[in-house]
């Protein structure tokens, strides 16, 4: 016989999906089903809680307590930087291997590094700063027209200042 269900334990269970879509209920299920939860109704859930970031791959957490599940979106460095790009939303049956060739701000940089910042391995904001540079470098966009690489010879070399937060 199963253990007796707990009410006030609380699970955790992270999931990576498309924002705004209402993702497969066969994925959901093996993962929330035994905590006694509706895959078609969290999912409905995931999909509203996920609006802002209609098209992009975006990791979710769901906090499940009491048989009720609390969304939160985790978005990725990469998901941070795309969504800073201001592209359209695409559809990702359709498009596939996008170049993402837009063109960010450093300030911009600085504010997706502060969002990452309590995510991050880095000891130093500067570290952070250089982990969201090679982000960029591995989707292909540039900051304020140069080379994200430079940017981090820059910070390297002492030439860029970052600030302290």
């Amino acid at each position: 016989m199963p253990p007796k269900f707990d009410p006030t334990e609380i699970k955790i269970v992270h999931l990576r999906v498309v924002g705004g879509e209402v993702g497969a209920t066969s994925s959901l299920a093996p993962k929330i089903g035994p905590l006694g939860l509706s895959p078609k109704k969290v999912g409905d859930d995931i999909a509203k809680a996920t609006v802002a970031w209609k098209g992009l791959r975006i990791t979710v957490k769901l906090t499940i307590q009491n048989r009720q599940a609390k969304i939160d979106v985790v978005p990725t460095a990469s998901s941070l930087v795309i969504r800073a790009l201001k592209e359209p939303p695409r559809d990702r049956k359709k498009q596939k291997n996008i170049l993402h060739n837009g063109n960010i701000t450093m300030e911009q940089v600085y504010e997706i590094a502060r969002e990452m910042r309590p995510r991050s391995m880095s000891r130093y904001f500067s570290g952070t700063v250089k982990e969201i540079l090679g982000t960029c470098q591995s989707i292909g966009c540039s900051i304020d027209g140069a080379a994200p690489h430079d940017k981090i010879d820059e910070i390297n070399d002492g030439e860029l200042e970052c600030p302290d937060e």
